[in-house]
């Protein structure tokens, strides 16, 4: 309670009976103050501590002790350009006049924040899941039910609230492994093999983050196309990996050229140690399809050059153009003997959020992951193990893509109307977009085959170029804030994906209802033709 005279400890007895004493009356025992310091007491009023303002104690966290891997994360579909056009929704609300009366997100494939209707199965079976005391109700059809109630069983305590496996519920890996043997025509799946993930990213994540090593020259290189999802040089720059970009090809409605991709490795070589190749298929954001021809040589190529594949498949269901369609590489792979199907290390990913679903915000998605040495399996698992299980809702929404009504179920009917509109409504907008486009002066768009965005090459006048770098901005990031600034656009400069050295681009969701659509275009167009009367 305090010190004896002098300062010394002593007379300890005496000193307990006034510590007593003083906390018996209602006071704090109190000893010599030491000049500039607070002691704090929970009998103590606020107005009574008296802090010391003299100085304040450094951050432990500045920018200059904080991991250089994460500082260096770029992810430029929710970019400077996007927390601008939540600054401008903000004065919008304030009756602050602007020369639009909305800000119009087009730069993020989000389809339900951009007025498409869920998918009206997907939703039942999750809200029987959620909520199981809706399997008694008469309101939800039969089929739903029996969905619903596997599912639960494969839950601990029959709750989607309790953990689940890491990979994920056995059941729904087992439905998941079934769905791929249909897509590609009965070539064999293991359930094993399967890992729910909470959305592609993650398994995307995962799967780098093992495959990740080694130091100077050694350091991994990962081949990602340019463009490219930034997901990719996001999760490279924060593994310190070794970003190695080989170009599609846009004058060839952006193909993948395996010249490409061997210029792309031979130079690598001389400063890392080139072991994954990522493909985009369909892709983001330039909405290729590549055809079987392509996937074989990039099979070749990868098992030639013994090269760890990443599939990106989650645009699977969004092929528009005629005489496109998709190819799983893991059907192409086993179709080329096995050679290649017992060798080729691939992992391949698939997701709610894209295809008709739409469901970006359950988070639901699975990698299967073939050829994987048994002893990486075990630490593959570990490593999944880490954050538990995947959202199991997600786990939930997953199933339902990959396990939907057949014919002969009551939900049928509905189910393949509500997903042919959405696809058929894709396409449309896919061909409007397109159109429009090319009826700009200075804008060039490929062909939208497949995916959900247009990436359209824009020309940009010196000028402009000038007064971009005077702002030390990017081309294409000054011509999209200028874009957003005046017709309230929000769409992602082509600098945030990759784009070939002189060349200028964006990206733009095609996502937004039909008639809404027109009206952005237009409005583009608009811009686009006085932006090259103001810097001619």
């Amino acid at each position: 309670c305090g010190r004896g005279p002098g300062g010394r400890r002593g007379g300890r007895t005496d000193m307990a009976l006034r510590c007593a004493a003083s906390l018996a009356a209602g006071r704090q025992p109190r000893g010599p103050r030491r000049e500039g310091t607070v002691r704090w007491s929970s009998a103590a009023k606020p107005s009574a501590v008296k802090i010391n303002e003299k100085a304040s104690r450094e951050k432990i966290l500045t920018l200059e002790s904080m991991n250089p891997q994460v500082k260096a994360v770029e992810y430029a579909v929710r970019g400077p350009i996007v927390l601008k056009a939540g600054e401008i929704e903000k004065e919008l609300r304030k009756g602050i006049k602007k020369p639009f009366t909305e800000v119009i997100k087009a730069n993020i494939g989000d389809a339900h924040a951009m007025g498409q209707r869920p998918i009206t199965f997907l939703r039942q079976v999750v809200a029987l899941c959620t909520y199981p005391n809706l399997l008694d109700s008469p309101s939800f059809p039969e089929d739903a039910k029996k969905r619903a109630r596997r599912i639960l069983q494969g839950c601990g305590g029959n709750s989607l609230g309790s953990y689940t496996a890491s990979q994920g519920i056995n059941c729904i890996r087992e439905d998941v492994a079934s769905y791929i043997e249909r897509r590609d025509g009965g070539v064999p799946a293991d359930p094993d093999n399967i890992y729910l993930t909470t959305g592609a990213s993650d398994g995307i994540s995962a799967i780098l983050k093992i495959l990740i090593s080694g130091g100077g020259k050694s350091r991994t290189g990962v081949m990602i196309p340019i463009p490219q999802y930034p997901l990719y040089s996001a999760a490279i720059s924060e593994l310190d990996a070794i970003q190695v970009n080989y170009y599609l090809d846009e004058e060839n409605c952006w193909a993948l050229n395996v010249n490409e991709l061997r210029r792309a490795l031979n130079e690598a070589k001389a400063y890392c140690n080139p072991k994954v190749l990522c493909i985009i298929n369909p892709g983001n954001p330039t909405g290729q399809v590549q055809n079987r021809k392509c996937i074989e040589d990039v099979i070749h190529f990868a098992w030639e050059e013994k090269l760890f594949l990443l599939a990106d498949e989650v645009y699977q269901d969004n092929v528009y153009s005629e005489g496109c369609q998709f190819h799983s590489f893991k059907k192409i792979l086993y179709e080329m003997g096995p050679e290649y199907y017992n060798n080729v290390e691939l992992a391949s990913f698939h997701s709610t959020s894209k295809g008709y679903m739409g469901e970006c915000g359950y988070r639901g998605g699975y990698m299967e992951v073939i050829n994987l040495h048994p002893e990486i399996k075990g630490q593959l698992v570990k490593l999944l193990s880490v954050r538990l299980c995947p959202p199991v809702s997600g786990q939930a929404a997953m199933d339902i893509v990959v396990n939907p009504p057949v014919p002969g179920e009551e939900s049928y009917a509905q189910f393949i109307k509500e997903k042919e509109s959405v696809l058929n409504n894709l396409a449309k907008k896919a061909k409007l977009t397109e159109d429009m486009f090319n009826k700009i002066p200075g804008v060039h768009c490929n062909p939208l085959q497949g995916a959900m965005y247009a990436f359209p090459r824009i020309f940009i006048p010196s000028k402009a170029i000038e007064e971009a770098k005077a702002h030390t901005m990017a081309p294409d990031m000054f011509y999209c804030m200028k874009l957003l600034e005046e017709t309230g656009i929000c769409v992602v400069p082509g600098s945030g994906f990759g784009q070939r050295e002189g060349t200028y681009h964006f990206r733009m969701t095609i996502l937004p209802p039909v008639e809404k659509l027109k009206i952005l275009l237009e409005k583009v167009k608009d811009f686009h033709i006085k932006f090259l009367e103001k810097y001619a």
